[in-house]
């Protein structure tokens, strides 16, 4: 897969981003914490968008795709299966 060698540095970046926002909002920015719960949201909807283009264009399984998530096939087939 292009890109997969620096996908572990990519992750690295936007969690030393959301720790950073993390540390501002707790500096008194109380109202920014829908902000942060939009990011949450944000992750959610990604992840289950990758898990889908993961399926449809490269046809993992969900073994495949629970393995790095550390959950059962059934745990992901049930959280992102739909009717499927």
């Amino acid at each position: 897969m292009s890109g997969s060698i620096e996908n572990p540095d990519y992750a690295a970046f936007l969690k030393r981003i959301i720790r950073a926002y993390s540390k501002r909002i707790a500096d008194g920015d109380i109202e920014a914490l829908a902000d942060l719960s939009g990011v949450v949201a944000e992750l959610d909807h990604a992840i289950a968008q990758a898990v889908t283009e993961l399926r449809a264009k490269y046809g993992y399984s969900w073994t495949d795709i629970a393995r790095p998530l550390g959950i059962t096939r059934q745990a992901a087939q049930q959280r992102w299966g739909g009717d499927t």
